[in-house]
């Protein structure tokens, strides 16, 4: 029987403390071995939290990692080198994201989204933009979005 576990680590520093030395010890698997293998796969995503969904067979103490894509906020954050969204969405602005980084964004999340085309996935982050309290392309996002919506950006966005 296969163990799971679906846990968040910093991007390229897992460590072998919680969450993840508590729950590979009972496994009898070597952890300094997985959290090489978790760091390298992390790395791209340093100073992010990254999901991380690890499957172990205790039999033969084989292992498998999927990395998952860091939250959509969370490369915005990245994007704009901010700590975090304002916290006061309507009134407080914390950063403008270009369209670029909207599109640089929607295309690291391209297999994590649910929308097909790539205006949708800009749609997606624009959203995120909105509860963030982050302009785009020097808007408010809400605005933005409708005018990617009526197709004023379309010749950008196809992709």
């Amino acid at each position: 029987m296969t163990e799971k576990l679906d846990v968040l680590v910093d991007g390229g520093k897992a460590t072998p403390g919680p969450p993840l030395g508590p729950a590979l010890g009972p496994l009898g698997v070597n952890i300094v071995e997985i959290l090489k293998a978790i760091n390298e796969k992390t790395k791209s995503f340093e100073g992010m939290k990254v999901p991380v969904t690890l499957l172990v067979d205790p039999k033969t103490k084989a292992f498998t990692i999927e990395v998952g894509t860091p939250p959509t906020s969370a490369l915005i954050a990245k994007e704009l080198k901010i700590e975090k969204g304002s916290g006061d969405a309507g009134k407080t602005r914390v950063g403008n994201l270009s369209l670029a980084q909207a599109i640089k964004v929607a295309n690291m999340k391209a297999d994590a989204m649910q929308g097909k085309s790539l205006k949708a996935r800009v749609l997606e982050v624009v959203g995120t933009a909105v509860s963030m309290g982050v302009t785009v392309e020097g808007k408010p996002a809400k605005e933005l979005s409708k005018e990617v919506q009526a197709g004023k950006f379309d010749r950008q966005l196809a992709g």
